[in-house]
């Protein structure tokens, strides 16, 4: 009986163009229908006749490998700490997705704002287990409105005076009258692997070792 292939989930967005030169370093290059902006297709082959791709958001990567969906992922740090799943693996860090989880907020609060006197403060975001943590470690309170996106309106429309989310540029930030205020973490994209998967298929560990040495 032959074996399932294994099945690597990426996300959509920018971190997949930065990961598919990463792919074609390993080995793995998907079907033509991949690249098709077009197509609703979720699950593609590659030129590998044992692996295959599936295209999911960037916050169900984890949740597809952790479940065992899928054996392999690549996930931005920031999901792995929000979701903390002991099923994870996460041996690589791939260099890509550079980007950093930080506290907004308008311009004119910041203007005569200081985060070192907050002592409780509340927050539109996506991450409210990290931005609990985060905030937990210096004694302050936070309160956190869960939203999916369009996080800067949150503090435009009065549902909440701060937010926490991802900033690369900042121009998002900037063109809705926001400024970072506190930085949180540093972010970059891993390789995440299914525990079990890891030590029950031979053909995991390989795969793990040569996107190692794609980033070395």
């Amino acid at each position: 009986m032959s074996q399932s292939p294994i099945i690597i989930a990426v996300p959509k967005g920018r971190i997949l163009e930065e990961a598919l030169p990463l792919l074609a370093r390993v080995g793995i290059e998907p079907e033509p229908a991949f690249a098709d902006e077009s197509s609703r297709a979720l699950r593609f082959t590659t030129n590998q006749p044992g692996i295959e791709l599936i295209r999911v958001r960037a916050f169900d990567v984890a949740t597809f490998v952790a479940h065992g969906a899928a054996q392999l992922g690549i996930v931005g740090s920031d999901v792995l700490a929000e979701f903390a799943y002991s099923e994870l693996y996460a041996p690589v860090d791939l260099g890509i997705g550079h980007c950093r989880l930080s506290v907004a907020e308008p311009a004119e609060m910041a203007a005569t704002d200081d985060p070192r006197g907050w002592s409780h403060v509340r927050i539109a975001t996506k991450y409210p287990h990290v931005t609990k943590a985060h905030f937990a470690g210096r004694g302050v309170q936070a309160e956190c409105v869960k939203l999916n996106g369009a996080m800067e309106l949150a503090p435009l429309l009065g549902l909440a005076p701060r937010i926490v989310d991802l900033v690369s540029s900042g121009r998002t930030l900037k063109e809705n009258g926001l400024v970072e205020v506190e930085v949180i973490a540093e972010v970059t994209s891993r390789l995440v692997v299914n525990r079990a998967a890891f030590k029950t298929r031979a053909d995991v560990v390989p795969l793990v070792d040569a996107f190692r040495r794609a980033v070395a």
